[in-house]
């Protein structure tokens, strides 16, 4: 199931690859980096989207042990494709030799954010837009993985020195991040450019055996990590019991969660709380567009994909109070603290007994990827 950061990189991919402006790729693999031209970010798209197949893996991707498949089959196929490959130190000159003067450099999606990377690009002519996401990595370190806060923060402070210009999914992510910023220094020249929101057609035919339930049914999706606060879920349909409804969590596990893992592994397949992975996005929307609501009660956020899409497609949203989802959503979701449960429970009882008309509809429109774009690439 892809992120949102997946989403957003596969939109910029499409956008790029869609727009009469010379575009071109770069991968960092194991080896060092490859440079795409738009045929080979098609091909590369192709394969993210399932249309083509993967190849197999050479003999130059299998060197490095204990290294997934996908990622072998996947780097051998960009080399394929690759217009021109280096070494790590030839960067710049291969950057030089293949990319026309005052090229603009993307990068949206936290990742390759490196002094390699950028001083390179800097000695190419190219400018350097980065976007941020959120900072939740440094305002919760509790809620993330050993040993990622400390790169974190370096490669914040990273691109508070080299980006020409930062783009923001939120005012809420540029005010959290320039706030963590300005104590190191000058903030570069930042915009705000809200995410864009595809609704996907929702595909009964692609739900496993058994979906959707029959009777009324909440529905909360997300990786299973802390910050998603599944544990305040469980809590509730703890103190309901029997007279709880149907609960589906849907999402891969994450990480720092072993508490509410060992809850969902005690769990019956038939009971008022069941545990769904990997389903496809046709799927997903099935499952949230037939629901009584959709239940956020995250923590932190720098977008809030989730809500959105439910609303979309007509459904109700119960979420957490945060600020990131008052400015992209406003009054169209129903906000409770998850400091006051109470609310929460009186909220989930009311919509059980009343549950949405089966004609139903979607009345809210999320921010639009073209409108992102007119953003983005007008001001620069």
């Amino acid at each position: 199931m892809p992120t949102g950061v997946d989403r957003v990189e596969h939109a910029y991919l499409d956008r790029f690859i869609s727009d009469d402006v010379p575009a071109f790729g770069l991968i960092r693999t194991a080896f060092g980096y490859v440079l795409l031209d738009r045929d080979g970010m098609i091909a590369f798209r192709d394969r993210l989207n399932g249309s083509e197949k993967w190849g197999r893996a050479d003999v130059l991707s299998r060197l490095p042990r204990r290294r997934e498949q996908a990622l072998t089959r996947a780097e051998t196929d960009v080399r394929r494709h690759a217009i021109a490959r280096c070494l790590p130190p030839r960067l710049g000159r291969m950057l030089q030799q293949h990319l026309p003067s005052g090229f603009a450099y993307y990068n949206v999606g936290h990742s390759n954010l490196t002094d390699r990377v950028f001083q390179n690009v800097r000695s190419a002519s190219g400018s350097i837009e980065v976007m941020i996401h959120d900072v939740i990595p440094l305002e919760y370190p509790h809620y993330q993985r050993p040993g990622t806060i400390a790169p974190f923060r370096a490669k914040l402070e990273r691109v508070r020195r080299h980006a020409d210009r930062v783009i923001y999914n939120s005012e809420d992510t540029r005010q959290r991040t320039e706030t963590v910023m300005q104590e190191w220094g000058p903030l570069p020249h930042s915009i705000v450019s809200h995410l864009g929101t595809l609704s996907t057609v929702p595909l009964l035919s692609e739900l496993p055996a058994g979906l959707p339930p029959q009777e009324p049914y909440f529905i909360t999706t997300g990786t299973i990590e802390p910050r998603k606060n599944h544990q305040f879920l469980l809590d509730l349909w703890g103190q309901m019991g029997a007279d709880a409804p149907v609960l589906l969590i849907c999402g891969s596990r994450g990480w720092n969660n072993d508490a509410v893992f060992a809850q969902l592994d005690q769990l019956s397949p038939k009971g008022r709380i069941r545990e769904i992975a990997n389903l496809n996005d046709g799927a997903m929307s099935a499952l949230v567009e037939r629901s009584a609501g959709m239940l956020f009660p995250s923590h932190a956020e720098g977008f809030g994909l989730p809500p959105i899409e439910a609303l979309q497609l007509g459904t109700r949203v119960l979420c957490n109070d945060l600020t990131v989802l008052r400015e992209i959503i406003g009054d169209n979701a129903t906000f409770a603290p998850v400091s006051n449960p109470e609310l929460w429970l009186k909220t989930i009882q009311s919509w059980k007994e009343m549950p949405p008309p089966a004609d139903k509809e979607a009345i809210f429109v999320g921010p639009s990827w073209t409108n992102h774009f007119k953003t983005v690439l007008r001001l620069r």
